[in-house]
């Protein structure tokens, strides 16, 4: 991409731009018309980085004035290490802009964040059949074999 991306922690006045993005993630993942997620959840998430008493925080990537890609992750405590750890939980890319290294980028934001917190690891999780993302993923980081199981209550 010969446009310069800047990676910058979101804004107020990102809102529109961000969730044309935010929408386009959750479609990526199924929740969409029936099973998309309540407005509250988007809401709530939209507010919980503008809270400094809140651990979660979105970066975007702009080129050319223009919202192409999020990411929003959450540094916590660990039982197995002595610093924080960095989840970092959303990731999406315009679709027209794939394969250019806004994904990357974002992801070596969130490292770097991470890195002047203190913090020891950065994690994510991903569908196995997301095999784009995971041809990124397995470049920047390492995959270690784990399952994820959840229980909805």
């Amino acid at each position: 991409m010969s446009d310069a991306i800047t990676i910058r922690p979101v804004e107020r006045r990102d809102y529109q731009s961000w969730r044309v993005l935010w929408d386009g993630y959750n479609a990526f993942y199924g929740r969409e018309g029936e099973t998309a997620l309540a407005e509250a959840i988007t809401q709530s998430t939209w507010e919980r980085f503008y809270d400094a008493s809140e651990p979660v925080h979105g970066l975007v990537a702009q080129t050319r004035g223009r919202l192409v890609g999020l990411t929003h992750y959450i540094l916590h405590r660990s039982t197995t290490r002595l610093n924080d750890i960095c989840y970092l939980q959303d990731l999406f890319t315009t679709p027209d802009l794939r394969g250019r290294g806004i994904g990357r980028q974002l992801i070596l934001s969130v490292y770097e964040i991470a890195r002047r917190a203190a913090c020891s690891r950065v994690y994510w999780q991903t569908q196995v059949t997301n095999t784009a993302g995971r041809a990124l993923y397995d470049r920047v980081a390492k995959h270690f074999g784990f399952i994820v199981y959840t229980h909805e209550l």
